[in-house]
């Protein structure tokens, strides 16, 4: 078995994390972008979202995780107890996530659904690669909100479609690699094509935003609907 080595090293992220809610059991937040969700182990990688919120919730955990260039909404629970309760719904898919995201070029379709498996592969690393062999289903929805074209400084015109995207399953890349299956990469996605098409390649970040997410509070079992618009 090869030994998988990451050599990444996040670049310093200044941007706070915003705590959108909080109470005795669990805390809302706004990731930025740039910033790791759990410290990584080479010591330069210390810097994460879990890293900064335990200094101030000493016993917090995360339940779920978004990738370093993606932004937005995470729920933090703050004991054990919590993490197993919300785990169980995550798990259990009862949690609904929405996306707000910028894909290159024009969608020719208004909706649809991408299902196709997703598989680690030691030899990719990091990247996940679609194979209906040896995948995990993975199974996600889009709907277009606007297509647009984006002028750019050298005066030429960038197309892009701005969509919501539902991931019922939540694997690795899931949307990344879904999104670059469809023909049209997350603008600013450095893994799956969205800085390979001519005028991409300045985006500052991958255009990627968890602007919703409904679950169950644990405890007072009230149906929590967040929602954190893009900033994008």
């Amino acid at each position: 078995m090869p030994v998988i080595s990451d050599t990444f090293i996040a670049p310093p992220c200044h941007d706070e994390i915003a705590i959108l809610y909080q109470d005795d059991h669990l805390v809302l937040i706004d990731k930025p972008a740039g910033l790791l969700s759990l410290s990584g182990k080479n010591p330069q990688n210390r810097d994460s979202v879990h890293y900064r919120l335990v200094k101030r919730f000493p016993d917090c955990t995360l339940v779920h995780r978004l990738d370093f260039g993606t932004s937005g909404l995470m729920v933090i629970a703050r004991n054990k107890a919590i993490n197993a309760a919300l785990c169980q719904q995550f798990s259990q898919r009862t949690v609904t996530k929405v996306y707000s995201a910028l894909l290159c070029g024009h969608l020719r379709e208004d909706e649809g659904v991408i299902d196709a498996a997703i598989a680690k592969d030691s030899a990719l690393f990091p990247l996940m690669s679609i194979s209906a062999i040896r995948g995990k289903p993975a199974r996600s929805g889009y709907r277009v909100v606007e297509r647009f074209y984006h002028e750019q400084e050298d005066g030429t015109s960038l197309p892009l479609t701005r969509v919501r995207l539902m991931p019922e399953t939540g694997r690795t890349h899931q949307l990344r690699i879904h999104c670059q299956l469809l023909g049209h990469p997350i603008w600013g996605c450095d893994l799956y094509g969205g800085r390979l098409l001519p005028g991409t390649e300045r985006t500052p970040r991958m255009m990627l935003h968890a602007s919703e997410l409904h679950f169950v509070h644990p405890v007072s079992e009230e149906r929590m609907e967040v929602r954190h618009a893009s900033p994008f």
